[in-house]
């Protein structure tokens, strides 16, 4: 089996020897488990306009995309897809690391339409079976709410879970999600509730039972320079959230990766991209510190041009930042 990035890079990690170019990047092509027919993304015409969702082949062929470029290093898809790939002999000599979501809360239901699943406090639920495991690293995740009823349910889910992943032979890393009901924590103290709740979930747990990396919404700064610095020993990774602006998704990077973010996981980030390889490429640009988010969205949208591919957003609305979180410690745009 060929050696993998992730693997290499999460050593040096561990080990304190850190240094550019060890960021990783995560394709999270687990939209699927969100959800139903659009959950997949719009597929692209020759212009790189939406031309309605995606089929399941498409999906999968994308996927196969991506793992060609060799770029990403670690590729995260359902079971489902992952046993798809598996047959298919995707990741045959490939450096990336695939990975498979163990369990989809209730709060990731956001493409079933029709559906007001988002708006009920998340409650647990785990579809994949680890009896018939596609890989040996998956995806766990978490949402606290400020509810003792509702967090015991999902952390004795997630005990049981991690029972049954050691009996398999299976790693996890652990993501959680910011609360989704509103009013569960004053907007002041989202980050060090969240952080909070991860330091008093992981100290009951030994080496043996503790996830592979960490997966959480960066909260800004401060929030995740404190979730980096507790421990050492724990790796933190930025999830990538809603698409917005490309200008967005390379300030994550860099802002995560200067307060102590060791990868990102992003999943309509990239999904929604009117060229997936390309955005990629460029992403790796700015966790290698090669080029500023500014950069980035200028270069991208040069590369779309070069292609013949039309971009979603002119490029003065890609250059602006709409996450709230990010505006604490972005540089201004250059006019």
């Amino acid at each position: 089996m060929t050696a993998t990035r992730y693997a290499a890079k999460l050593a040096r990690i561990r080990a304190g020897d850190y240094t550019t170019g060890d960021y990783m990047i995560a394709d999270a092509k687990d939209a699927d488990v969100t959800g139903g027919i659009p959950a997949t993304g719009a597929r692209r015409d020759a212009q790189g306009r939406p031309a309605g969702p995606r089929t399941r082949p498409e999906f999968l062929d994308q996927i196969r995309a991506v793992i060609e470029q060799d770029v990403v290093d670690i590729m995260l898809t359902s079971a489902g897809n992952l046993d798809a790939l598996n047959e298919a002999q995707a990741f045959r000599g490939s450096a990336i690391q695939p990975a498979f979501r163990g369990n989809e809360t209730t709060c990731v239901w956001s493409n079933i339409r029709g559906g007001r699943y988002t708006d009920a406090p998340s409650r647990p639920y785990r579809g994949a079976d680890l009896a018939f495991a596609p890989g040996d690293l998956c995806l766990y995740s978490l949402t606290f709410n400020n509810d003792a009823e509702a967090d015991t349910k999902m952390l004795d889910a997630y005990a049981a879970f991690r029972r049954e992943a050691r009996a398999a032979g299976v790693k996890h890393f652990l993501e959680v999600f910011n609360p989704n009901r509103p009013d569960a924590v004053a907007r002041e103290d989202l980050g060090a509730y969240v952080t909070d709740c991860i330091i008093r979930l992981q100290a009951s747990m030994t080496r043996a039972e503790r996830p592979e990396f960490l997966k959480v919404a960066y909260n800004g700064p401060e929030a995740m320079q404190q979730l980096a610095a507790h421990d050492p020993s724990m790796v933190v990774g930025v999830l990538g959230g809603a698409g917005a602006t490309h200008r967005d998704t390379f300030e994550l990077i860099a802002q995560s990766e200067r307060h102590g973010a060791r990868l990102a996981l992003f999943g309509r980030k990239i999904n929604q991209a009117e060229d997936q390889c390309l955005l990629i490429a460029w992403m790796r640009r700015v966790a290698d510190r090669a080029a500023t988010p500014e950069e980035a969205v200028r270069g991208y949208h040069a590369d779309l041009a070069r292609k013949g591919l039309h971009p979603d957003r002119a490029l003065d609305a890609d250059l602006a930042i709409t996450g709230e979180a990010l505006r604490f410690d972005a540089t201004p745009v250059a006019v």
